[in-house]
């Protein structure tokens, strides 16, 4: 065993297509958005998953910022979330002028309460933005009872969801729209990259215009219509040919990663379910409904001070550990906005969420040194 090896956080996996593939994109001689790879790209999600339709972007970002032009979003709308999460899922829709209204997490799971949403509901609330914490579903049912019931969108924030389900429908596919990322630290990747996910047919048309500048390009280039124009906002959130190419190479293999990941995955839980009262860490909790991608491994510890210590132990032994997310109610940016309760468990994984190396060529005897200078 190397003990001076490094072991980072994460180590992008190039499945040896992905070079071949951006040649042959250039060869095609368009390398600018929506050709050849970017629609195989389009294509295969759209008949793997049962999305209506699905939009490459250069971010989950652009997907998310797509979702909330898509929605309406205007100044005083209020969009419900949880506070652990990113801070794209907020920004996109601030950017439209929404007052962001954030939800706690479960007690042991980092995902948004479902409990809690309703009474976070004004006649100002717009959407509901669920985020599936490490792949993990959200309770989608109740989620979603309360959105019909209500009138309201759900926007689902899957960056971290790719191939993963909720009582055996894909996570993205549930809500009105679907956000993903396809950045290096994800089970697939494109360097930076996204997609979103249109499940409701009302914003389809509209997807294309928004994602093409604001034009009806794409209708112009399927033939549907003698000339394009400047129909609505949008941006340049389409990715290069580039992107896609690299991507393709990577959804060829999905199956192939995901097997290995949640190996990984697996071998992490063995190996520390039975260290977790004498660590007094917490594991990651899988619910019923939910399937597991493997995109994170993470623990839990009881203190912020446990956490840091664990870290700098791990540093020592060169191995890179990571916390996650802030509590974005809490943030620099918005805390001196923030009017609700307290978000205890939020700040809770905020504080003690460690996650743990995980990427595809990560060796059984790496992760044994890692549990080895965990446990010791």
């Amino acid at each position: 065993m190397e003990i001076d090896k490094y072991i980072p956080f994460n180590k992008p996996y190039l499945t040896g297509k992905e070079l071949l593939y951006i040649e042959e994109a250039v060869n095609t001689g368009k390398i600018s958005g929506n050709g050849l790879f970017t629609q195989k790209c389009q294509t295969f999600f759209e008949k793997q998953y049962g999305f209506k339709k699905t939009l490459l972007t250069t971010s989950c970002t652009d997907a998310l910022e797509m979702a909330a032009i898509l929605a309406n979003i205007k100044e005083g709308d209020e969009v419900i979330m949880p506070s652990y999460t990113f801070v794209s899922t907020a920004l996109a829709f601030v950017r439209q002028g929404a007052k962001i209204v954030f939800a706690d997490s479960y007690v042991h799971n980092p995902n948004i309460d479902a409990d809690k949403i309703e009474a976070l509901i004004t006649p100002r609330t717009k959407a509901i933005v669920p985020v599936h914490y490490a792949g993990v579903a959200c309770e989608m049912d109740k989620i979603i009872h309360i959105a019909q019931k209500n009138n309201l969108l759900v926007i689902e924030d899957a960056a971290q969801a790719i191939d993963s389900f909720y009582k055996n429908k894909p996570l993205g596919s549930m809500g009105h729209l679907g956000c993903f990322s396809f950045h290096e630290t994800k089970n697939i990747i494109s360097g930076e990259g996204g997609m979103l996910a249109v499940n409701d047919e009302r914003f389809i048309l509209r997807s294309e215009i928004i994602w093409e500048k604001g034009t009806n390009r794409a209708e112009f280039f399927r033939g549907e219509i003698n000339k394009y124009g400047w129909v609505d906002i949008g941006s340049s959130f389409l990715p290069s040919e580039l992107i896609s190419a690299f991507l393709y190479a990577q959804i060829e293999n999905l199956h192939t990663i995901q097997q290995k990941r949640k190996t990984i995955w697996n071998y992490y839980y063995r190996n520390l379910m039975n260290w977790q009262d004498k660590l007094m860490i917490q594991l990651p909790v899988i619910p019923e409904f939910a399937t597991n991608n493997a995109h994170m491994f993470y623990v839990v510890f009881e203190s912020l001070e446990q956490r840091t210590e664990m870290m700098a132990k791990l540093k020592k032994k060169n191995i890179l550990a990571v916390f996650h997310y802030l509590s974005l109610h809490s943030s620099p940016y918005f805390k001196d906005h923030y009017r609700g309760e307290k978000l205890a468990n939020s700040d809770r994984f905020s504080d003690c969420l460690l996650r743990l190396p995980m990427y595809y060529e990560l060796q059984i005897e790496d992760i044994d040194r890692i549990l080895e200078a965990i446990v010791s």
